[in-house]
């Protein structure tokens, strides 16, 4: 069974792995590691900590060389943005990464699935085991299609909050208000519903396991919206 469900993963990730335990390790979280100390078993934590610079590396050589005139200040910041936890999580769950992950079970319970901090660590972790495996070129290869590309779109979305209130503020409207409407679920894995008012005028709305994650997605929602009657 796992082996079927990771020939699935590889070939969602377009990259078959040469020792397919890299890729075990790289989703495993501690949880299922403890509660598998028979079959000794890893984590993924050594392979997000070379992930984590891996990526640093590529995605800064990307920037530099596609942003000819942008400071360092500027860079710093546009890195920050694409490799920060919501946006690598948004990156996983576009190919559904957040499905393969194993967890023991007291951890499946209380929704870490569902978390941006598990979903983004294994992300880096998967990282990792490409480069063990198959070293920069691949790991590059993986980053440039699955993190780095339809950079446009996805900035809109990871920086939807900040940006809605500059376009807000450059029309003298104010600043977004936003309203938490609903919540539902048990208290490990709830699901909140946030509206976004621009003045009196609902603006979008958005929902998810966290305020903040809702507002981003309400904040989404309006420029959208606002993209669209222009």
């Amino acid at each position: 069974m796992l082996e079927e469900r990771i020939t699935e993963l590889e070939q969602k990730i377009q990259y078959a792995f040469q020792d397919r335990r890299l890729l075990v390790q790289a989703l495993t979280h501690s949880s299922c590691a403890n509660e598998r100390r028979i079959n000794k078993t890893g984590d993924y934590e050594r392979l997000e900590f070379l992930g984590d610079a891996v990526l640093e590396l590529v995605s800064s050589d990307y920037i530099y060389r596609e942003n000819a005139d942008m400071s360092e200040g500027k860079m710093t910041k546009y890195r920050s943005s694409i490799v920060c936890e919501p946006a690598l999580a948004y990156c996983a769950r576009e190919i559904g990464l957040e499905e393969y992950i194993l967890l023991g079970r007291g951890e499946e319970a209380t929704g870490g699935r569902k978390r941006d901090s598990i979903i983004s660590d294994v992300m880096e972790a998967v990282i990792g085991a490409i480069y063990l495996d198959s070293g920069l070129a691949e790991a590059q290869r993986f980053i440039r299609r699955f993190i780095l590309s339809d950079l446009e779109h996805k900035q809109l979305f990871y920086d939807a909050k900040t940006i809605l209130q500059e376009e807000v503020q450059k029309e003298n409207k104010g600043t977004p208000r936003y309203e938490l409407t609903d919540e539902d679920g048990p208290e490990h894995d709830k699901t909140f519903r946030v509206e976004v008012f621009i003045g009196d005028v609902k603006a979008g709305t958005g929902v998810g396991h966290s305020k903040k994650a809702a507002e981003q997605k309400a904040a989404y929602e309006a420029l959208l919206r606002m993209n669209t009657r222009s």
